[in-house]
């Protein structure tokens, strides 16, 4: 996008609050409205500093943001479409949930009834389960999804003959007018008309396929774009997958919740990952070498200091998540391992070493009670 990362469209730095942040939207959103300024590229300055908006003032969107990065967030709610159809692509989605200031500022404000015009479809929400590797380096994964697209047949406009006409019931107005009288005098009710929905205008002639709807229902593959370093809890979108609109509206959007199988190998901390080792007593005393797998079954050799003590982490870099160009850590736990059944030179090495420390083995003939009763 043209003018850098959302923080810089909106001016503001990258730790600032909730307050400076809507601060600045409404400072700029005032500036920029279509309505005040007729600056060329005014419109598009406007659509940015409300998409800015929308992510930076939602906490787990901004979240996510900060996490991906600009250039990864954004891609990430673009897809790629198989399949043929009447799909029409989606563009700018916007938020206009902070806009009641601005709204009011010029003279706005919103009514109970449906407002008129054509009504952008309705957004998509499915979930997605992926393995930790998948969520590491990214991959593309084919979905099946079920939605409304617009009718071939009739264009989506729900006229056999393509053709609108306005609405007799409302006059073409969208509005229906109920007048009630009371002690207090007459009061006129507004309210969606229930012939054209709002529109104003109805099909000259119900389409035979979609019955005048403008939509049918389709099955579809899509093809998504999983990025890397994404993690369980956050959302794709993918722009223009939902149910289709109004004739002349978007269609709504798909979002994809994520959630991490849990690896048997591999845990997750932030960009970092982390798997265990077992050594034995005597690697850990003296130092040694082993042999690690990544998770993407490379074999590296890991130097173990002398003296290591159990859980002791050691790293392995850059073979954590990648993300961003700027891969994560491999955190290798040290588990040091008692061996339970020693071959019996092993054990005659350990007896020696513990004659060396200065210690005595355990008199064999006497159980636990004797023992202790005898120091007793």
């Amino acid at each position: 996008m043209p003018g850098g990362s959302y923080y810089d469209i909106l001016g503001v730095p990258r730790n600032a609050d909730e307050k400076e942040i809507k601060k600045a939207y409404r400072n700029l959103a005032r500036k920029y409205h279509p309505d005040v300024c007729k600056e060329p590229g005014a419109e598009e300055k406007f659509k940015q500093i409300n998409e800015a908006y929308s992510v930076l003032s939602d906490p787990q969107k901004r979240a996510q943001y900060d996490h991906l990065g600009h250039e990864t967030y954004t891609s990430a709610s673009k897809g790629s479409y198989s399949g043929g159809g009447g799909f029409h692509g989606g563009g700018f989605s916007a938020d206009f949930s902070g806009f009641g200031d601005i709204f009011d500022f010029f003279g706005g404000g919103f009514t109970g009834s449906r407002p008129m015009g054509p009504q952008a479809g309705s957004d998509l929400l499915m979930r997605m389960e992926i393995s930790l590797e998948e969520a590491v380096f990214g991959a593309d994964r084919e979905i099946e999804l079920n939605h409304t697209e617009a009718c071939t047949h009739c264009n989506g406009t729900g006229s056999e003959t393509r053709k609108m006409v306005h609405c007799p019931r409302c006059g073409g107005s969208g509005q229906m007018r109920q007048m009630s009288q009371t002690i207090f005098g007459q009061f006129v009710r507004m309210s969606t008309c229930t012939e054209c929905r709002g529109r104003g205008r109805i099909p000259e002639k119900k389409c035979t396929v979609c019955r005048g709807t403008g939509h049918t229902q389709v099955h579809r593959k899509v093809m998504v774009h999983i990025p890397a370093g994404i993690d369980t809890g956050m959302r794709l979108r993918m722009e223009g997958f939902g149910e289709a609109g109004d004739y002349g509206a978007p269609n709504g959007d798909l979002f994809i919740e994520v959630q991490v199988r849990p690896h048997p190998h591999f845990r997750r901390s932030g960009d970092n990952l982390e798997t265990d080792i077992d050594i034995s007593p005597a690697q850990a005393v003296v130092g040694s070498v082993a042999e690690v797998e990544t998770i993407d079954k490379k074999k590296v050799e890991l130097a173990i200091p002398a003296g290591i003590q159990h859980n002791t982490a050691l790293k392995i870099p850059g073979e954590g998540v990648r993300r961003r160009g700027k891969p994560g850590d491999l955190l290798v736990r040290v588990r040091i391992a008692i061996p339970r059944q020693p071959k019996a030179e092993i054990r005659a090495l350990y007896e020696k070493i513990l004659e060396l420390e200065g210690h005595r083995l355990p008199d064999s003939r006497k159980g636990f009670f004797s023992t202790f009763m005898g120091k007793k």
